[in-house]
């Protein structure tokens, strides 16, 4: 058994599908994606040439074995036959025993063992690692289902047309040769049916494999479509349900899978087309090769094995040219499956960090906006000539109308998006020249509208920390009122932090959920802090207890607040107001009461709207 296990271990680890590879954008070329990833396994895959190679030889081997043991019949005495031929009939033996089996399993080894697995998962990791690192932008423009299918299936479809490629490439060089001479040294007559055959048969394939290729293209791309709907559905459903969308959600799907349905059904009409006019001149074929070969043993120029040599290779030829049109059907709807995939995969990122990017050190904590200009798709400004110094430690918040700039102003300063013009600087460095990671792990957000991984709770919880004792754990529990923790189940059988959430925590509440993104804020620790609205889920009781600890956790660092409810708000060190992209005022929140402009007006509403 541990042979057993030694000899498939050795074949899978062959391929690493983690390996190391330069980050950089796939080809947006059909042709250069396939070499990019095809050559990365190209040692193996030359391997797999010639063992195909093998194996067809072989194949062809067994077929004029059947006609030799015919003709030795014919011709030798049964009783001596065995005495007569014993090294031929030994070789035979030998090849179908022996050498048959090794090939054969060497071939299953490398197809199975080695690249199905692995060479799927190596495409779709690298895939996945370039895309993981794709804009905001990206992933708002797109369905998520969509994105996730063209990663997962661009590893599958890439593999099979390449696995397909090589097993069809020697099948047909090595039976289509092979019958010729063979047929040549039979009797040249058996060759002209065989011609003439491979020449229709080549003009098939010229003519149906653009039409399979670009079909399948425009069926890939419905299917594509399709799965983001669904998941974009799934995703929502509860908003779905509340505003009894179902009906019109059914007519949704209905339209998309009327689509990929029509779309799928012109590609299977070409199968037909193919399939009936394949099967016609197949029987030509053996029916002329049969007629010509018992003409000429009629006329004693041919033995009985080499009429039976001529109709089994030709019955070959027959289901492997039938093999062989399915393989390139499928060979050119994989391609069709990764064109559609590659305007995805291939594109190039918005925000890439420069190759000379160092790590951001944060000493002090100040930030300085300085002229900033962005516009979405540089059309849509939103940002206009603002200029901002946020000193070490201090802790400020921002108002304004909606629409005014606040949530862009943030996402610039993580890096979400890259300034038009101007620059952001974190204790004098600019965050363009540092690198994403290292400035995202340095600055602790707490946002409104929180995200859950579909995790346990505890991965929610430590993601952004590193090295999280249990003692820091339980205190920051403890501390964000997290005891209903220990009542939540998943439908695995896990409890409390092992839990699993739901997608985006859809099994917790709005008010746990905000306290888990306070918590996993507090474990992160970060120099930096932003708060968007971080308690507006919170029932009142639990919102003071936690806001002291917030206020704890800001001590010592340089905090940014968004802010709707001006009342979370009077402690801060300095207030500004944004309006339409630029900054209006600043100040206390004393001094921006005592005077007419846009804080007083928002005061007052609120303390009317408290007032009532």
């Amino acid at each position: 058994m541990s042979d057993e296990k030694s000899c498939f271990s050795y074949f899978e680890n062959l391929i690493d599908p983690f390996r190391e590879t330069p980050d950089i954008p796939p080809p947006y070329k059909v042709s250069s994606f396939f070499y990019y990833y095809l050559k990365q396994i190209k040692t193996i895959l030359i391997i797999l040439l010639f063992i195909g190679l093998g194996v067809s030889l072989v194949e062809i081997a067994l077929f004029k074995y059947v006609a030799n043991i015919i003709d030795l019949a014919q011709s030798s005495n049964p009783e001596k036959i065995f005495g007569m031929h014993y090294k031929e009939l030994l070789v035979m033996m030998i090849v179908i025993l022996v050498c048959r089996p090794i090939i054969f399993a060497l071939h299953d080894l490398l197809i199975q063992q080695t690249i199905t697995s692995n060479m799927a998962a190596l495409i779709r990791w690298q895939n996945h690692k370039y895309i993981l690192k794709q804009s905001i932008s990206f992933f708002y423009n797109d369905f998520a289902g969509r994105i996730s299918n063209r990663v997962i299936q661009t590893g599958a479809a890439l593999r099979d047309s390449a696995i397909q490629a090589i097993e069809a490439i020697w099948h047909v060089v090595v039976y289509t040769s092979s019958a010729i001479f063979i047929f040549s040294q039979t009797d040249w007559h058996l060759i002209f049916p065989l011609l003439i055959w491979i020449v229709v048969y080549v003009f098939f394939l010229v003519h149906y494999i653009p039409l399979i290729q670009k079909r399948s293209t425009i069926s890939s791309e419905t299917r594509s479509k399709l799965i983001g709907l669904i998941v974009d559905t799934y995703s929502n459903i509860i908003t779905i349900k509340l505003f009894s969308h179902t009906k019109q959600e059914e007519e949704y799907a209905k339209k998309t899978m009327t689509e990929q349905i029509k779309t799928h059904q012109l590609a299977l009409r070409l199968i037909t087309e193919i399939d009936t006019a394949l099967t016609a001149i197949n029987g030509l074929l053996i029916v002329s090769t049969a007629g010509i070969a018992l003409w000429l043993w009629s006329k004693n120029i041919i033995s009985l094995g080499s009429i039976t040599l001529a109709i089994s290779l030709v019955i070959r030829i027959n289901n492997m040219s039938s093999w062989l049109m399915w393989v390139v059907k499928n060979i050119f709807e994989n391609v069709g499956v990764v064109q559609d995939s590659i305007g995805t995969i291939s594109q190039s990122r918005e925000i890439e960090d420069f190759d000379n990017s160092k790590t951001l050190k944060i000493t002090n904590g100040e930030i300085k906006f300085d002229s900033v200009f962005f516009a979405y798709e540089k059309k849509h400004e939103v940002i206009t000539n603002l200029t901002l110094t946020i000193k070490s430690k201090e802790k400020i918040a921002i108002v304004g109308p909606s629409g005014a700039g606040k949530s862009t102003l943030i996402h610039l300063l993580l890096r979400l998006h890259d300034v038009e013009n101007g620059s952001i600087c974190i204790d004098g460095q600019n965050i363009k020249y540092v690198t994403q990671d290292s400035l995202r792990s340095q600055i602790s957000v707490v946002t409104q509208d929180v995200s859950l991984l579909h995790r346990s709770i505890r991965d929610n919880l430590v993601c952004g920390a590193n090295n999280v004792s249990e003692e820091q754990l339980k205190n920051v529990i403890k501390k964000t009122k997290l005891d209903f923790i220990d009542s939540i189940t998943d439908t695995n059988g896990n409890t409390g932090l092992d839990a699993h959430v739901g997608e985006r925590g859809i099994k917790l509440s709005g008010g746990q959920k905000q306290r888990i993104a306070i918590a996993r804020a507090l474990l992160k620790n970060s120099p930096i802090i932003i708060l968007d609205e971080a308690t507006s889920a919170l029932d009142s009781e639990t919102e003071s207890i936690i806001q002291q600890n917030l206020e704890d956790m800001m001590i010592g660092k340089t905090v940014i607040t968004i802010a709707h409810r001006l009342s979370t708000i009077l402690k801060m060190d300095r207030i500004i107001i944004v309006s339409k992209g630029t900054i209006v005022d600043s100040g206390t929140h004393g001094e921006l009461i005592s005077k007419a402009g846009i804080y007083q007006t928002l005061w007052d509403k609120q303390s009317r709207y408290l007032t009532k």
